[in-house]
């Protein structure tokens, strides 16, 4: 049986549901996750931790996710 992608339309390229969602799982968790270890009451310590968990997670997010196009380039001779 073959598995059917539902694909959406953001920002006028298609994307992969499934894809779409895991990519936001991994950015949300990595960074609320360093937000959260910055010390209390410390905010510019928070942001630079909230920003390297996004840049951790952009990171993480572009080796699980692979692109699932192929791009032929075809010579008009």
């Amino acid at each position: 049986m073959e598995e059917k992608n539902e694909l959406v339309e953001i920002w006028g390229d298609v994307v992969d549901v499934k894809s779409l969602l895991l990519a936001m799982v991994i950015s949300i968790v990595s960074t609320m996750g360093l937000y959260l270890l910055a010390p209390e009451g410390d905010r510019t310590m928070g942001l630079f931790l909230g920003l390297a968990g996004a840049v951790l997670g952009f990171l993480i997010c572009s080796f699980v996710i692979k692109p699932k196009r192929d791009i032929t380039i075809e010579d008009k001779e």
